[in-house]
């Protein structure tokens, strides 16, 4: 473990337990001394792996047990997606739950025959302990080794992938656009937002969804939907109300206590999801959220290099969300007698300490109510506010920090630069932009080697193939990069097509449609999977078949619009039986319905962002707007037909038509498509 670059692997190095990688060695071993694999697979800012690691791991006689009986290995599901995704499914298979951290016991050719999630040392709260779950094992493994070995073979065919569904007899319409967004709604929780109960995820591609429905279609009760979510999260638990940052999710159905750690995943779509709100409603609380994301991501998840850090762990001393909590008379001392008259409403300090005796922070009250009450005005009031954050803030960052991920990995920086770019240039933050351009510079610098990405950097050691989260989503935020850019950049253009090459050379399921997780040359346990739903992440699936529309329309691509279309006839089905499962896939058949609206401006610098900021004070999602200088060089496809014209003009492009030159910004905003 000590030579391993992934900090979750380092972490447990100095564990009694005799730790494989993931590779040919540890199975070598197994098989040379009939041995039973067990595959431990987790991350680094996880709150239960660390528990079982401090039970079981760091355990002397549990470690001799485990040594004695098992050849184990280590997996960082952040470094090794592919192998996570396959043993999750056969988890989930088993025992009909799924979850981290993640315990499979495998035969030594990694077929798996038994599994769970988090084991105590000894039994408690009816769960099984570690020492008796491997004695069971093992014993099944020596003494009824055909049953294992049944097992394993039941559950690896019932594993691999079925033949693809026939596509949809209907054709793509916005007929299922209409049915999965009414079932989206009627699924919302009408008293706190969101989807389902308690624990409860923010599911920002399910929200974008309907954001830009409601756009589009003048849906209310989709922007209904999603006004309510953004705002309970946005003043929940759930939002670091100090640092801003979301965490993973709430442990309950009011997004008022969540599960501490911070995940780049979550923060990058939501960041996008809260700019492109703000951006139709003109709500202020949705930019304050959006900018103080970004703030977060800017100040403590982005390295001096460029790239995006991982995630924030829960823990800190030994204890979960200990960084994050308060105690009252903490508070007390800290501020003067009228703010914390402000601040003990507003945070219900007023009120029972919400996680294991200590308060972590939520709005509770509004800044009119407290303002009434006290006999103050709203500006007073928000300034006492201000002032006891600051007091907050720097007493809290001179605490133990949870741990650093600093693992750089593509697919997350993809998402990241997307949100970074969206909120840049919806809000004019150029800074925000600047900090997208910086993540893509690294990862072309250190993660893109002989025309092929790779999957993580760390501590100067870029390694392991990517996989198609990798390729699609780094293709859509560079997308939405170009866009948001004060000036036009070829070369990152042609990156995207490069990216977009590969990814239909090496990832492509031509035959059947959509997208392979594993390139072609790529080792996979198991089977090679592929799927068209969202998880932890976004569809890979999905992202890829938007990226491609978009890039498609602005190439005059037909390779590119024809596997998003595939993509899109393969994932119907399922989109109309499980629409919540399928969000991002509806996004991307939101766009797939029409040539998305291109406008291409053409002008001297100053004179094109002038009228790029015109345009984003009119949202439309489904808009691309590029300000190219009249001496850019290298165009093709749709851009090559759109000649520069005096100062600035613009072309209004659909399909492959683009309207004559438009020579001012006032008839443009008359006849570009909202």
């Amino acid at each position: 473990m000590a030579h391993e670059a992934s900090l979750y692997l380092r972490q447990h190095q100095a564990n009694p337990v005799d730790w494989y990688p993931w590779g040919e060695e540890a199975f070598a071993r197994a098989r040379e001394q009939d041995l039973p694999i067990l595959l431990s697979v987790g991350y680094s800012s996880c709150h239960w792996c660390h528990v079982m690691a401090h039970e079981c791991f760091e355990n002397e006689q549990l470690a001799a047990v485990q040594n004695r009986l098992f050849v184990s290995i280590k997996v960082d599901r952040e470094e090794r997606p592919d192998v996570d995704r396959v043993y999750m499914e056969a988890l989930q298979a088993l025992t009909g739950s799924g979850g981290w951290p993640m315990t499979m016991f495998l035969l030594p050719d990694g077929r798996p025959f038994y599994g769970g999630t988090y084991f105590p040392a000894h039994d408690r709260a009816g769960l099984p302990g570690f020492g008796r779950v491997m004695a069971s094992v093992a014993e099944v493994y020596r003494a009824r080794h055909e049953e294992a070995v049944r097992v394993a073979a039941d559950l690896s065919r019932a594993l691999l992938p079925r033949p693809p569904a026939a596509p949809a007899s209907e054709p793509l319409s916005a007929a299922a656009l209409d049915r999965c967004a009414t079932a989206l709604v009627a699924a919302a929780d009408p008293a706190h937002g969101g989807v389902g109960g308690a624990p409860k995820f923010p599911q920002a591609p399910l929200l974008e969804f309907l954001l830009a429905r409601a756009a589009l279609v003048d849906d209310e009760a989709a922007l209904s939907t999603v006004g309510l979510t953004l705002e309970r999260m946005a003043t929940g638990g759930i939002n670091d109300q100090l640092a801003g940052g979301f965490h993973r999710y709430s442990v309950d159905d009011r997004w008022g206590v969540p599960h501490f750690e911070k995940m780049l995943y979550d923060n990058g779509p939501l960041l996008a999801l809260y700019a492109q709100a703000w951006a139709l409603t003109g709500e202020p609380l949705y930019a304050r959220i959006a900018r103080q994301t970004a703030g977060w991501i800017l100040h403590e998840m982005q390295s001096p290099n460029g790239g995006y850090y991982s995630s924030l762990d829960a823990d800190s001393e030994g204890q979960e969300g200990r960084y994050y909590t308060w105690d009252t008379a903490e508070i007390r001392k800290l501020l003067s007698a009228v703010e914390y008259a402000v601040c003990a409403p507003r945070f219900a300090l007023d009120r029972p300490a919400n996680f294991e005796g200590r308060w972590h922070l939520h709005v509770q009250a509004g800044i009119r109510d407290i303002a009434d009450s006290l006999g103050k005005n709203a500006t007073d009031v928000e300034s006492l506010l201000a002032s006891t954050r600051v007091k907050l803030l720097a007493t809290r960052r001179g605490r133990v920090r949870p741990g650093l991920d600093d693992k750089v990995l593509t697919a997350w920086n993809g998402l990241t630069v997307r949100g970074m770019a969206i909120a840049g240039r919806l809000l004019d933050e150029p800074r925000f932009v600047e900090s997208a351009r910086r993540a893509v510079t690294f990862i072309r610098s250190h993660l893109w080697k002989d025309g092929r990405l790779l999957a993580s950097w760390r501590d100067g050691w870029a390694k392991l193939p990517a996989y198609l989260d990798d390729y699609a989503f780094l293709l859509d935020g560079i997308l939405e990069l170009i866009q948001a850019q004060a000036h036009w950049d070829s070369d990152l253009f042609a990156f995207a097509r490069e990216l977009a090459d590969a990814l239909l050379a090496h990832f492509e399921d031509k035959p059947h449609g959509g997208f392979w997780f594993t390139a072609d040359d790529q080792d996979t346990p198991l089977h090679r999977p592929r799927n068209f739903t969202d998880e932890s992440l976004p569809s890979g699936n999905a992202i890829a078949a938007r990226a491609l529309l978009r890039l498609g329309h602005l190439c005059a691509e037909p390779r590119y619009l024809d596997a998003a279309e595939r993509t899109l006839k393969a994932a119907l089905p399922g989109m109309l039986c499980y629409p919540e499962a399928h969000a991002a896939m509806l996004l991307a058949l939101q766009n797939g319905l029409e040539p998305p609206a291109l406008i291409v401006m053409r002008g001297n610098q100053e004179k094109l962002y002038a009228w790029r900021a015109a345009l984003d004070r009119m949202f439309n999602p489904r808009r691309i707007v590029l300000a190219i200088p009249n001496d850019a060089k290298n165009l093709t496809g749709l851009l090559a037909q759109c000649a520069p014209r005096g100062d600035v003009c613009a072309y209004v492009c659909r399909g492959k038509q683009c309207s004559l030159p438009v020579m001012t910004i006032e008839k443009l905003s008359e006849i570009q498509p909202c």
